[in-house]
C-alpha cells in the first residue's frame, strides 16, 4: 500500500467515524449505588451498552437526607413528560416510605422528599426497590416496590437468613408527583417477588422480575407480559432467563437491535447481563459487559447529547 492509499484510507475511516458520532444522539447512563448506598447517586455512561464508565471520578451526585438510614439504595431514574428527570430509591432497609427527588440535567436536585407508600400498613416491614413506568393509557407515572406484610398473602418456604420475608408488588399512581393514588396490589404471585422493572415494547409492557423464593432458592430473573403498563401481569411468568448464579435488580435497555438486561449477580459482586432480539431467546453476555467495580442495583436509561456533556463538565 503507498502513501497516498493510507492517507485516504485514514481520512475515510474518520469520516465514518465523525458520521456514527454524529447519528449517536443519545448517550446511556446508569443511575447505581455502591457499599450500602450511604453516599447516594452514582452515574455511569456507555456508547454500545456494554462498556460502562463512571462518570464524576466516580464521586456520588446526590448524597442521601430522607428515610430511618439515610441510604439512596436501587436509585431508579426516568425523563418524565415535563423533561424532568424523576428518581426513587430505597430510603431504608425497614422503612415505610420510599425517597423522592427531580432534575432537569441530573446535577441540580430538588429537595428529597419522602413518600409514605406504605405508612398505612403499621405491620409492613418493608419498601424495597422502587421503580418508575410512564402509563400512555393514562398520562401517569406508576411508581412500584416490593413489600413485605405478614401473614397477608400465601406462605413460602424460607430460609433462616430471610426468615418472615415474602414479598409482594405494591404500587400507586401520580401525574405530578405531588399527589398519589391509594397504594394497592401490582403484582401477586405465589411466590416471592422483587425488584420488578417495566419495559415498553411492541405496544406490549414486559416486567422482568426476580423470584426472591429463599427455601429451595430461586433467585433468578423471569418476565410476565401485559397489553397495559398498569397490568394486570399474568402471574404464569417465563422460565428464568438467567443462568445458574444469583441475580437480581434487573434493567432493560434498547440499544440497536437488542433488547438488553442487566442485573446484579450479587453473590458474585459484580454485573451481569442478557440481551434478546425477539424478547423470547435470550443469550448471556455477562463476559462482554464491563461495570466498575462495586456497581450495585441500577437503572439503564437514555439521555440527550446535552445532558450527557452537561455531566462531563459539571454543568
Amino acid at each position: 500500500m503507498n502513501m497516498n492509499s493510507f492517507r485516504s484510507l485514514v481520512v475515510l475511516a474518520f469520516c465514518l467515524f465523525s458520521l456514527t458520532s454524529m447519528a449517536q444522539k443519545e448517550v446511556y447512563l446508569f443511575s447505581y449505588f455502591v457499599d450500602n448506598g450511604q453516599d447516594g447517586l452514582h452515574l455511569a455512561y456507555s456508547n454500545d451498552g456494554l462498556k460502562w464508565t463512571p462518570l464524576n471520578e466516580g464521586k456520588s451526585f446526590l448524597a442521601p437526607t430522607v428515610g430511618k438510614d439515610k441510604l439512596m439504595r436501587d436509585p431508579c431514574i426516568i425523563q418524565g413528560k415535563d423533561g424532568l428527570f424523576h428518581m426513587v430509591w430505597t430510603s431504608g432497609w425497614w422503612d415505610r416510605i420510599i425517597g423522592y427527588a427531580s432534575s432537569p440535567d441530573l446535577i441540580n436536585w430538588s429537595e428529597q422528599k419522602a413518600i409514605p407508600v406504605m405508612e398505612h400498613e403499621p405491620t409492613a416491614k418493608n419498601s424495597w426497590a422502587p421503580e418508575l413506568a410512564y402509563d400512555p393509557a393514562s398520562g401517569e407515572y406508576i411508581i412500584f416496590w416490593a413489600t413485605t406484610i405478614p401473614g397477608r398473602h400465601s406462605d413460602v418456604a424460607s430460609s433462616e437468613r430471610e426468615k418472615g420475608l415474602n414479598h409482594r408488588m405494591y404500587c400507586t399512581r401520580t401525574k405530578d408527583f405531588k399527589s398519589f393514588s391509594p397504594t394497592e396490589m401490582l403484582f401477586n404471585p405465589d411466590f416471592s417477588v422483587i425488584d420488578a422493572n417495566i419495559f415498553p415494547k411492541n405496544n406490549q409492557f414486559y416486567m422482568f422480575l426476580k423470584n426472591e423464593n429463599p427455601n429451595p432458592p430461586e433467585k433468578n430473573i423471569r418476565i410476565t407480559v401485559s397489553d397495559k403498563a398498569a397490568g394486570p401481569y399474568p402471574l404464569k411468568v417465563s422460565e428464568p432467563i438467567t443462568g445458574k448464579y444469583w441475580a437480581e435488580g434487573p434493567t432493560a435497555l434498547q440499544v440497536g437491535k437488542y433488547v438488553y438486561v442487566y442485573f446484579d449477580k450479587y453473590t458474585e459482586h459484580k454485573y451481569g447481563a442478557v440481551r434478546s432480539k425477539n424478547m423470547v431467546d435470550w443469550e448471556d453476555v455477562s463476559d462482554q459487559v464491563s461495570f466498575t467495580k462495586g456497581v450495585r442495583h441500577g437503572t439503564a436509561f437514555k439521555v440527550s447529547k446535552k445532558v450527557f456533556n452537561g455531566l462531563l463538565n459539571g454543568n
